[in-house]
């Protein structure tokens, strides 16, 4: 057989048209059907999470201009939350105390301290300490500190464990769903209004307790927080 015989059929070949396997016809119902499904899925659910604030505010603690201890001061020394947080019980904010409150103790504590420093300054030029703010609602928000105070709300149950922290980190998302996961069932956290400033009380109470006692409580201050849009939203 001469060699331009075995050329044409390799030649022929060349003009067929290419023919799809056959299982290629699983490839839009498996991509559509399951993996497009799951990857949507996943990206939801990432999103959902990642940009909420359970993740991008809880933990939050800049640095500040003096390094006060809250785990020294209201933890070691046991000072109770109102003495610089002044007005949490009448007004709607909890208020950053002023010089003069640190003054009181420091003009006979650590006077030399270097930490202390920018305190003294402070205080001597009258110009007030330019403190981070981390807890903080929404401008659209109405958020009444003395409400929650004096309902029975203890400190401990938004800002967590303040007397541990040496530096103060934000310990709960402040979302809505956060909010009204307390509002729909105040009497998870209700306390008497003696222990508000009280840290640990939260963890000393067993649940069945806690739901009885915040039960009673309950009817006893006449608790009934807003479930709707104007409560919060003014």
């Amino acid at each position: 057989m001469s060699t331009e015989e075995h050329r044409i059929p390799e030649e022929a070949g060349k003009d067929e048209p290419f023919v799809f396997p056959a299982w290629h016809n699983k490839v839009p119902p498996v991509f559509f059907g399951i993996i497009g499904p799951i990857v949507t899925a996943l990206i939801i659910g990432g999103v959902w999470y990642y940009f909420s604030p359970r993740y991008t505010d809880v933990g939050y603690r800049p640095v500040q201009p003096v390094a006060y201890s809250h785990k020294l001061h209201a933890g070691d020394l046991g000072l109770d939350c109102r003495y610089c947080h002044t007005g949490v019980e009448g007004s709607t904010a909890a208020r950053v105390p002023p010089t003069q409150t640190c003054m009181n103790c420091h003009k006979q504590v650590r006077t030399d301290s270097v930490n202390l420093l920018p305190v003294r300054e402070s205080f001597a030029k009258d110009e007030p300490i330019k403190w981070l703010r981390i807890h903080k609602s929404p401008d659209y928000v109405y958020f009444d500190h003395s409400a929650h105070i004096n309902g029975g709300v203890g400190c401990e149950s938004c800002h967590g464990r303040i007397d541990q922290m040496v530096v103060v980190a934000q310990a709960q998302p402040l979302n809505m769903g956060w909010c009204l996961d307390c509002h729909r069932s105040p009497e998870n956290f209700l306390r008497p209004k003696d222990k508000v400033t009280a840290m640990g009380y939260t963890e000393a109470m067993k649940e069945e307790d806690q739901l009885a006692l915040g039960n009673k409580l309950k009817d006893e201050y006449g608790v009934n927080p807003p479930l709707h849009c104007s409560g919060c939203h003014r």
